[in-house]
């Protein structure tokens, strides 16, 4: 049976190994199927007869027409960004990129972590805006909607072609990831360090190994990511970390903690985003607390909108990051009084002046010297 023939059951356990635990209905479905008992318990037969879903990971390889994405949001702080890959693997259920999957005709649940698309030709599109005699350097952010370094990126290596195409350049970049495999670019990495040309951040959202394992549970495990920040670190190269998301009484009480790690493990910049929770993210976070903590889900959802104004999400600048309320107050001020004590600040400017255009690939024609 195709797994996709159960995607709007509701789902009545968790699946080992993802976040989502169903195919939720993105919002620009023109049509959608439910599931309904037909009194013979078939649909919730167990065994052989499972009808939950098991979805492998399928990867389609496409080539994009473009790499560069541009943004004026007021509140977030780099206007470029390049990402290599479409949906994440790591099966985060809090990930607010997951309705970007809705536009795809694809479920922001289960697809976003099983339905995958890689750039494979992101470095040559790159090369390319880089030439691009309009082109003005700003910093570019490596891996923003999904994380550039997923498991799949140690087949297709497309981050990997990425940076050697910034190297090549002098582009500055930054980088903010949650996966270990970081350090296997310590050698393009490091050098560009030592001219300002890159900075990394370390998405942390708990120390808890259990917890990790069933909100993220394919990316690297907490200690795997603070001993690669280490050895970046010890490589010298800038490392940050993002206390994110914070969730009430789900991970808030390690905000204190995941800030000493980190800064043990070499951090010397810190920051932190609320549990933010657009479009069809709302129902696959839901569902999961229902299913992991179903006694005490309804207080989560009420501290939440608590800090959302009343509602589940408020998307305005501003307020989407850091909430409002006296929970989210609370929040920010532990947190302000822990950067203060451990001493974090900000990570070296990246510097815009090194950058210099690819070589052309073919000489130049005589003719066009002309005009």
């Amino acid at each position: 049976m195709d797994n996709r023939d159960t995607m709007h059951r509701r789902a009545d356990a968790a699946i080992k190994g993802r976040g989502a635990a169903s195919y939720v209905v993105g919002r620009y479905e023109v049509t959608s199927a439910h599931a309904e008992d037909d009194g013979w318990g078939s649909l919730h037969a167990r065994g052989e007869e499972d009808p939950s879903p098991h979805p492998d990971t399928r990867v389609r390889e496409e080539r994009a027409r473009s790499i560069v994405s541009r943004n004026d949001s007021p509140d977030i702080g780099f206007s470029q960004s390049v990402n290599p890959y479409r949906g994440c693997e790591h099966g985060c259920v809090y990930c607010f990129a997951r309705p970007s999957h809705a536009y795809l005709n694809l479920s922001p649940g289960l697809d976003f972590e099983t339905r995958l698309f890689a750039k494979t030709n992101a470095a040559e599109r790159l090369r390319a805006e880089f030439a691009r005699p309009k082109y003005r350097c700003a910093p570019i952010a490596l891996g923003i909607n999904t994380d550039a370094y997923q498991p799949i990126e140690r087949r297709y290596r497309i981050t990997r072609a990425l940076i050697e195409v910034m190297a090549e350049c002098r582009h500055p970049f930054s980088l903010i990831t949650k996966n270990a495999l970081v350090t296997r670019d310590i050698d393009l990495l490091a050098p560009l360090a030592a001219e300002r040309l890159v900075t990394v951040y370390f998405s942390v959202t708990t120390l808890d190994n259990r917890l990790s394992a069933r909100m993220e549970p394919r990316a690297s495990a907490p200690h795997a990511r603070l001993k690669a920040m280490r050895m970046l670190a010890e490589a010298g190269i800038p490392v940050g970390v993002m206390a994110a998301p914070m969730i009430p009484m789900i991970n808030d009480h390690e905000l204190e903690a995941i800030l000493e790690a980190a800064h043990a493990a070499g951090a010397r910049a810190a920051g932190h985003v609320l549990l933010r929770l657009p479009h069809e993210l709302k129902e696959v976070w839901r569902e999961w607390l229902s299913l992991h903590y179903p006694e005490r889900a309804g207080h989560v959802m009420s501290l939440v909108r608590q800090m959302r104004g009343g509602k589940d999400y408020d998307s305005a600048f501003g307020r989407r990051m850091r909430g409002e309320g006296p929970f989210a107050d609370l929040l920010a001020a532990r947190f302000s009084r822990a950067c203060r004590r451990l001493g974090f600040g900000r990570l070296p400017p990246l510097d815009c002046s090194r950058f210099r255009p690819p070589a052309p690939s073919t000489p130049p024609s005589p003719q066009g010297s002309l005009f």
